[in-house]
């Protein structure tokens, strides 16, 4: 049996741009990807602490060092520039997995969107 646990966390994020006119997606910035472990493409969830909006997407990457968190098309409406945002990633682990050790990558950021 395999059972959801979370995997990484982007903890208050600032979204830096919200862009209604693109396909759909969050855009952010590689580095911070990189640090959490997410994947070009993969599926993520988001909530926003300022209007408590819950919602998945998928990640694009965004220019290194860059810092954005941009919310494209459909989520666009989830969010406004400003908004505190946590970004959650899962994963499916069978029992061997979980008994060992397992703990998941917590990323906190600044008003700045820098690792804390």
């Amino acid at each position: 049996m395999l059972r959801c646990f979370l995997r990484s966390k982007i903890h208050m994020a600032t979204v830096t741009e919200s862009n209604l006119a693109y396909e759909g997606s969050i855009t952010i910035d590689l580095d911070l990807m990189d640090k959490a472990g997410i994947l070009p493409y993969e599926q993520v969830m988001i909530s926003n602490l300022n209007n408590g909006e819950r919602f998945e997407t998928y990640v694009i990457p965004g220019r290194r060092g860059s810092r954005e968190f941009c919310l494209n098309g459909p989520t666009a409406r989830k969010g406004m520039v400003g908004d505190k945002i946590i970004i959650f990633s899962y994963c499916h682990m069978d029992e061997d997995e979980i008994k060992s050790g397992f703990v998941p990558t917590i990323i906190k950021l600044d008003p700045q969107n820098n690792p804390a």
